[in-house]
């Protein structure tokens, strides 16, 4: 997601609100042999549908225009393919997904004048692609040819069977060139990134599993960047080196991810950020055991608990326990600068998803985008499949926007439950987390039934299955909106005014008179009130009679 800032976090290292995280398994590392990778689109105000473009033909000459993905600005216009795919939300009909972190990186590579910033690279790529191989050559043509006008990017480009990282960044104002580099991930390894560059040297002689500019080198050269060996080069540290800010902020998230999977104790020096010859992370790892899709959706709900990070032994977390904290990250105490931890689960996700893509299956049922909108640990992940050809009406509702409310919309309505769950989450999150983990059991419980009635219409006509996934997809969608919305009223009415209304039976109790409901008062947590008497003394001490 993009930042305001221009090299924020080498400059300044202060990460904005525009923030965003990637995890990718490559296939011998997941548990059922498919691809996996993540995204979340962090941005405060952010208000976006899942996004849908189809399948088409176009004449020779027709042209598209583009405007930025961020600001809808116009930016100038491309000739059209002559043909392009169906995309439903970061993925196409034949499985290929992208999704993408900005870093930043240094302010006088950025190009202005360039047409295509990273947003719009990432739709016309996925229409334009039937593998992670061809997107990339691509989205490196586009820019070659048009201009890149957004700052640092790293991208992963995944499909059914190979999983890649590309960063690439611009040559400068009127350039309309680029510089980057792309590695495949090994099948049996996990790599991730979160807004920090994340490629150092890279094995130039391996054509099959590494690509990059033919001036990737030669320009950092030229403008007095590196001038070591060309095997030294490092990208990440060449032209976007990390402070404090890029590892604490960003590359604590994948810290935080590897630990779920691997010892990552040597690397808690490198993800503190505050050691500053800390010997880096690797870009991948090898899991000690076979990745789900669940053990992913998990991992997008992470706010390091169990890590020298964790959000949970200081007086931020409030009265009930909240594992966030508000932006800005960093503060100002008489002149001293402080921040907050960033974990990737945050309150200011718009979206985000888990993309799973399987080989082995006709391509129109083997890509699932898990979908949720809101923060990944309040929402429900639902199935939309690849060859979606509508969007579910509550991830692409009429009349809302960023501030126009709807209870039709997923977006508003999940976001009207965390908002009650947040202060109060100790108390409040084991009711969501009971409804949320019910849902996404039922759907992967379906999957492979539903999956086995699309291969049947498939066989027959493959558009009778699209059809089939389709209104299954958005069936179930529409379904979990409507569970949400009955989570809404009952946290309500059992947590209303700060107290708990026992239930039996599912069935709220009421008063002996008659006059209201069964009321238990919680009070204060012991180690809250126990702080309290620390910092106030005797100041509220009930006087001896």
């Amino acid at each position: 997601m993009k930042k305001i800032i221009l090299s924020l976090i080498l400059c300044a290292g202060v990460l904005q609100a525009f923030t965003c995280t990637n995890f990718i398994v490559g296939k011998k590392a997941s548990a059922d042999g498919s691809v996996i990778c993540s995204y979340n689109a962090d941005d405060y105000g952010m208000f976006i549908n899942l996004c849908h473009f189809p399948a088409g033909k176009h004449a020779k000459g027709e042209m598209r225009q583009i405007y930025d993905w961020d600001t809808n600005e116009y930016h100038g216009e491309i000739p059209e393919a002559a043909e392009t795919y169906n995309v439903i939300g970061n993925i196409n009909e034949y499985q290929v997904t992208i999704g993408e972190t900005t870093f930043g990186g240094r302010e006088e590579m950025v190009d202005p004048s360039g047409i295509l910033d990273y947003g719009s690279l990432i739709y016309i790529a996925l229409q334009r692609s039937k593998t992670a191989r061809e997107a990339i050559s691509v989205m490196t043509n586009l820019v070659e040819t048009y201009g890149y006008c957004s700052e640092g990017e790293t991208f992963t480009i995944c499909d059914p069977n190979e999983a890649w990282i590309m960063e690439m960044m611009g040559k400068g104002p009127g350039s309309k060139g680029v510089v980057w580099v792309a590695v495949r991930i090994p099948d049996d390894a996990i790599c991730a990134h979160a807004n920090q560059s994340r490629i150092r040297t890279f094995d130039q002689k391996d054509k099959k599993n590494v690509m990059f500019s033919k001036d990737c080198i030669k320009y950092a050269r030229r403008m007095g960047w590196f001038s070591g060996k060309d095997q030294d080069f490092s990208f990440c540290d060449t032209y976007a080196k990390p402070d404090f800010g890029g590892r604490r902020f960003c590359d604590a998230r994948v810290w935080s991810f590897f630990s779920h999977f691997a010892d990552m104790s040597p690397y808690i020096p490198y993800a503190e950020g505050k050691v500053k010859n800390a010997e880096p992370m690797p870009l991948w790892i090898k899991p000690n055991r076979k990745v789900s899709v669940q053990d992913i959706e998990m991992c997008m709900r992470d706010h390091y608990e169990g890590t020298p990070f964790a959000l949970d032994k200081d007086m931020g977390q409030g009265v009930w326990e909240m594992p966030y904290r508000p932006t800005p990250l960093q503060y100002t105490v008489d002149g001293k600068k402080y921040f907050n931890e960033r974990p990737t689960s945050t309150q200011q996700t718009a979206f985000s998803y888990v993309s799973q893509m399987r080989s082995w299956l006709p391509r129109q049922i083997g890509g699932v985008l898990w979908f949720g909108n809101d923060d990944g640990n309040m929402i429900a992940y639902t199935p939309v499949y690849c060859g979606n050809t509508v969007q579910p009406e509550c991830y692409n509702t009429p009349g809302a926007d960023a501030v126009t409310f709807s209870d039709k919309n997923a977006f508003w309505v999940c976001n009207w439950v965390s908002n009650m769950v947040y202060p109060r989450y100790s108390q409040m999150f084991p009711t969501l987390k009971e409804v949320r983990d019910s849902l996404e059991t039922s759907y992967f419980a379906r999957q492979a039934s539903v999956e086995q009635q699309a291969q049947k219409l498939y066989e027959q006509n493959p558009d009778e299955a699209v059809k089939y996934l389709t209104q299954y997809s958005n069936t179930t969608a529409q379904q979990m909106l409507a569970r949400w919305k009955e989570l809404a009223t009952y946290l309500i009415v059992k947590f209303n005014d700060m107290a708990v209304k026992p239930t039996k039976d599912g069935k709220f109790l009421r008063s002996k008179t008659g006059l209201g409901a069964t009321v238990v008062r919680p009070g204060i947590p012991e180690n809250v009130a126990r702080e309290l008497v620390k910092q106030t003394g005797d100041k509220y001490a009930v006087p001896a009679e």
